[in-house]
């Protein structure tokens, strides 16, 4: 029987946490003594060398309390409005709570375009790994205030999913007001048994899902397999559990009931097929010997072992990197656009402010974002 996987066996961690676990059923207010329970389990997991990513939802339900606005659905720019207020309030509370564990809270706000876009995906992804870096938790939600219906995820389980997969985490943790995956929806008197494992996410597997939802989530279990499905197919295993406990991740490592979804690759790998197979490359750059040398032993590309760019590419786009010779060597995402790579080519990573007039990144292609061997 296959071994279910624990928290401790992962080094990023994305946490999705639901309204519905953030404000008490009547929306009156936040519930801190619960989030107080979390943030203790995020310390502990932090302080054995984790990097802890926040996706929360919330800032509507608060703005509607502070708001006082009536139950039921709201239309779109109330909830937009609503948002703006609430999302205040959630940054606030996420900063006071987290800096009582000495820890520090950083605030990201994004659209659909933000993780599919792959321009503005290296932007987001680049300064989360920078607050990663400085051990600070990265606290994501979506855009509610300008996001619109047609570039909205409508919800924070799919949203967690491509963050999951921006960031390569190698694990997804779906915290719910139910405690995993049933073979029938529970309740009313239905006779219902809890998955604890999903080694592949079928057409039976999703038949499971209903549509249920809480007067306060946006998604329900539907969401979480398709959150599933974009995190399986990333190198991302993901566990749904409940929140309704008392230190929630805490209870998972002690085994309470939840269902793990299981991938057979994992981050790094995924995202390097999908660089090497999936994107049309949009320029050629070609490097001397002594970056072939580099790029084999792992390094990044400098601008310093560039020789010549061609093409007509953007930051963020696919480009093949060639030797000298014309022998593709790897193929990445570029950091620059092609005008500013041309100015830069040859050059010292130090000297980029002065060519550019601007701090650029030291790399011409990061490691991350370079697979060898070519397509």
């Amino acid at each position: 029987m296959t071994r279910l996987p624990a928290l401790t066996d992962f080094r990023r961690i994305v946490i999705k946490v639901g309204s519905s676990l953030l404000v008490d059923s009547d929306a009156s207010m936040l519930r801190e003594a619960w989030l107080d329970t979390l943030i203790d389990d995020i310390s502990s997991l932090q302080r054995d060398n984790r990097d802890i990513l926040v996706v929360s939802s919330g800032a509507i339900a608060l703005g509607r309390s502070i708001l006082k606005l009536p139950c039921g659905p709201l239309k779109l720019e109330d909830s937009q409005a609503a948002a703006a207020v609430g999302q205040t309030e959630l940054a606030r509370v996420w900063t006071q709570m987290l800096g009582r564990h000495g820890m520090t809270a950083g605030q990201i706000l994004v659209t659909l375009g933000d993780t599919e876009e792959r321009r503005r995906y290296l932007n987001a992804r680049s300064t989360i790994d920078k607050l990663l870096e400085w051990k600070c938790v990265p606290v994501i939600n979506e855009n509610d205030t300008v996001a619109t219906t047609e570039i909205r995820y409508g919800d924070n389980d799919r949203l967690a999913a491509r963050v999951a997969t921006m960031v390569s985490a190698d694990c997804l943790v779906l915290l719910s007001d139910i405690d995993g995956l049933y073979d029938a929806p529970p309740g009313e008197g239905r006779v219902a048994n809890l998955i604890p494992l999903v080694e592949r996410i079928t057409p039976q597997i999703e038949a499971m899902a209903g549509t249920a939802g809480s007067e306060l989530s946006r998604g329900g279990m539907r969401t979480k397999i398709e959150a599933g499905k974009i995190a399986v197919s990333s190198g991302t295993h993901m566990v749904i559990a409940s929140g309704k406990t008392l230190n929630p991740l805490r209870a998972i490592l002690d085994g309470a009931r939840c269902t793990w979804f299981l991938t057979p690759a994992n981050p790094v790998a995924a995202r390097k097929k999908w660089i090497a197979g999936s994107l049309e490359p949009r320029g050629v750059v070609f490097i001397d010997a002594g970056a072939v040398a580099a790029l084999r032993r792992g390094k990044s590309l400098l601008p310093a072992g560039v020789k010549r760019v061609d093409g007509e590419f953007q930051r963020g786009d696919a480009v093949i990197i060639r030797d000298l010779d014309g022998t593709e060597i790897a193929r990445g995402l570029v950091a620059y656009d092609a005008a500013d790579a041309q100015k830069i080519v040859g050059q010292s990573s130090a000297d980029i402010l002065s060519l550019l007039g601007m701090e650029g990144r030291a790399e011409m292609v990061h490691r991350d974002d370079l697979v060898m061997g070519g397509g």
